[in-house]
């Protein structure tokens, strides 16, 4: 085997078990990428609850805090945008969701990463429904390209959880 298969390999095996650990920890609520491809998610609802919920840190045009990529003096990092400039577009729908829902500290702990996430869980304030929808919004927004990445990689991280 090569590193790069034993590093892949690594990183199969590392997402599916905070996959599995995310899932359990939130009482066993169905918010792998399934329930999303699946579901029925209200873009424009989505939108709204964007507005309501996200708007004040990450932009009302999905643009981020400035600097967004230079750490407080905390070790805390502003908000990144969510439109194509932003990293949103990298991660599979699961690792979203569970980012909104949990919040970052929690997700990244998880993984076995210390790192102090100013991203709260809103599992609390919104249902995962209206998660999925505000979701929904954020993709909607990205050019094809953005779109079809992320998808392909929902679609990798899907496959790599039924191959547990």
């Amino acid at each position: 085997m090569t590193p790069r298969s034993v590093y892949l390999a690594l990183g199969v095996v590392t997402v599916a078990v905070a996959t599995i650990f995310l899932w359990a920890r939130s009482g066993g609520t169905d918010h792998t990428a399934e329930n999303l491809i699946n579901s029925s998610a209200d873009v424009a609802a989505g939108e709204v609850l964007y507005a309501e919920n996200c708007a004040a840190c990450h932009g009302a045009n999905l643009e981020g805090e400035e600097n967004w990529r230079s750490p407080r003096d905390d070790g805390s990092l502003p908000a990144p945008p969510h439109d194509a400039s932003g990293h949103t577009w990298h991660h599979a729908d699961s690792m979203l969701f569970a980012y909104t829902k949990l919040g970052g500290a929690e997700v990244l702990a998880a993984q076995g990463v210390d790192f102090n996430s100013g991203m709260p869980g809103f599992g609390d304030q919104l249902s995962d429904g209206e998660i999925w929808d505000i979701l929904a919004y954020i993709k909607s927004t990205w050019p094809e390209r953005e779109r079809a990445t992320q998808a392909e990689r929902t679609a990798q991280d899907i496959a790599s959880q039924g191959d547990g």
